[in-house]
């Protein structure tokens, strides 16, 4: 699907179909008719507020009416759009308006459509928000996850050009910016979310190797894929003891997207990737274990980002980090109460071969310190802890730096892909505790995400470091069971944003 933005009047606009926002209680004033509706409903003599009038669009926020050839128009067809009512307009409303008018869409044969996004922005977010936001909404509705069925598959939508209208004014540069910004936002979460929803058996740590070279080359990143001999090098026993009883290779892939002065220090951002996770040993449960091939959402979304801020050349430097194996029980596999050594030195007893995304990424995370990195944030899908404790609302974020942790909130909150920020404190390391080691690799029950925070903490004290747990945000379960693309849009936005405030 394409977009594009330009100045438009909306009575004019030979499309398949105009969108057109109204807010609840339409009536034959036509004090609840927005912009572009307004000039509509002028140019058709008054026939938007003959049809409200009658009550037939519901008031609730997405609710949708069509309008066929409607006298005045050049469109083919008018979607009236509800915003729900006026002054309980929000980000909540917005995006069920958006989510509203996309499954509308997808239903009819138009091949364009123009949208008329000033309408739709919420106070105090401006024009370029909204743009980005429309795009995001459009394209996640429109995602589809099909070739893997055999089956005949039904039509895809029609729909293939989308324009954003901007009605009595002209269309500024930060607006087109927000275009070029919110597609290729969208096409890294796209290649997120289909690398969740590929199943294990296709998605291997060699296949998520090759998705990284296939990113290099077309955007021309540097890269580099470290294998099993090179990890033994380094020391990253840690990560080789997740990997000892699969069969598959482990891989430890780094991306580099180098978008401003070698002289900027790069944001390194490191993505859990266990292309399936049997628990290992510590065998999990039967039931929901096949939603363990989303345990590389962290690395889905890092290639993503990288991806998505390349698409759009953004000023930035940026370094991904991805240790991606599989957690398989096998007659090599590490046993609870084996003791490792990781890259830093530090030994760990593993009381628990199910707490492995802790593991891998200790050992990437000592690694990345050769980066000098700006910053350090891992993504990774680590604790169904933080499941119970935010749901599949917000990330759970943590931070040995406040200023970070301030950054990560704002650009979720502008990405409206939010995390909330978990105490890091000291008083947590105490359950990690070992009689025979430096540290356990869990600390029991209670706050189970803090204390796999606070494992990473005690690899990240040389950094500046934050930490995503995403277990209840990167997929969804039952009749909508697939990868949700998220954290994606946080993090281009945190890198675009940190970019700005440096220069």
């Amino acid at each position: 699907m394409e977009f594009s933005i330009r100045a438009l009047a909306p009575e004019k606009a030979k499309t398949g179909c105009l969108v057109l926002a109204v807010h609840a209680g339409g009536n034959a004033g036509g004090n609840n008719l927005l912009r572009a509706a307004q000039a509509a409903d002028k140019a058709a003599a008054g026939a938007l507020r003959r049809v409200l009038a009658q009550g037939d669009l519901a008031g609730k926020a997405g609710a949708t009416l069509l309008l066929q050839k409607i006298p005045g128009l050049a469109a083919e067809r008018v979607l009236l759009v509800s915003l729900g009512e006026r002054k309980e307009f929000s980000v909540a409303q917005f995006r069920e308006a958006v989510r509203g008018t996309a499954a509308a869409l997808k239903g009819l044969g138009a091949r364009d459509a123009v949208f008329p996004v000033a309408d739709f922005a919420v106070g105090g977010r401006g024009l370029p928000w909204a743009v980005r936001h429309v795009i995001s909404g459009m394209r996640e509705s429109f995602y589809r996850f099909d070739q893997l069925k055999t089956q005949k598959k039904p039509a895809a939508p029609a729909l293939a050009a989308v324009t954003l209208a901007i009605t009595g004014a002209p269309v500024t540069l930060q607006a087109q910016a927000a275009v070029r910004e919110a597609v290729a936002t969208a096409d890294g979460a796209d290649l997120a979310r289909t690398l969740g929803n590929l199943p294990p058996n296709l998605c291997t740590p060699s296949y998520l190797a090759d998705e990284a070279r296939k990113i290099a080359k077309q955007f021309k990143l540097g890269i580099e894929v470290l294998e099993r001999k090179d990890m033994e090098k380094l020391g990253m026993g840690a990560l080789l003891a997740v990997t000892a009883g699969s069969r598959q290779p482990p891989k430890l892939i780094v991306l580099r997207y180098a978008g401003a002065a070698k002289s900027k220090k790069p944001l390194v951002l490191v993505g859990k990737g266990i292309t399936f996770d049997t628990g290992g040993i510590s065998l999990k449960g039967g039931a929901e274990m096949d939603e363990m091939k989303f345990d590389m959402s962290g690395a889905g979304s890092v290639l993503g980002a990288i991806r998505a801020l390349a698409g759009m050349r953004a000023p930035v430097n940026v370094v991904g980090v991805v240790p991606t194996c599989e957690n398989m029980p096998d007659g090599a596999a590490t046993r609870p109460g084996d003791i490792v050594t990781t890259m830093s030195g530090q030994t760990v007893e593993i009381l628990n071969t199910d707490a492995e995304g802790r593991l891998i990424l200790c050992d990437a995370l000592t690694y990345s310190e050769k980066f000098d990195p700006e910053a350090v944030v891992d993504i990774a899908t680590l604790t169904g802890a933080c499941v119970v404790a935010l749901g599949h609302v917000a990330s759970g974020l943590f931070a040995n730096d406040q200023k970070l942790a301030d950054e990560i909130l704002a650009a979720g909150d502008d990405a409206w892909d939010r995390a909330w920020q978990m105490p890091l404190w000291e008083d947590y390391q105490e359950q990690l505790r070992s009689n025979f080691a430096d540290m356990a690799n869990i600390g029991g029950r209670p706050a189970g995400s803090v204390t796999a925070a606070c494992y990473l903490a005690r690899f990240t004290r040389k950094l500046r470091w934050a930490h995503l747990d995403v277990a209840g945000t990167a997929w969804r379960s039952g009749r909508e069971k697939g990868s949700t693309g998220r954290p994606v849009p946080l993090l281009v936005r945190l890198a675009l944003r940190s970019a700005a405030r440096r220069g």
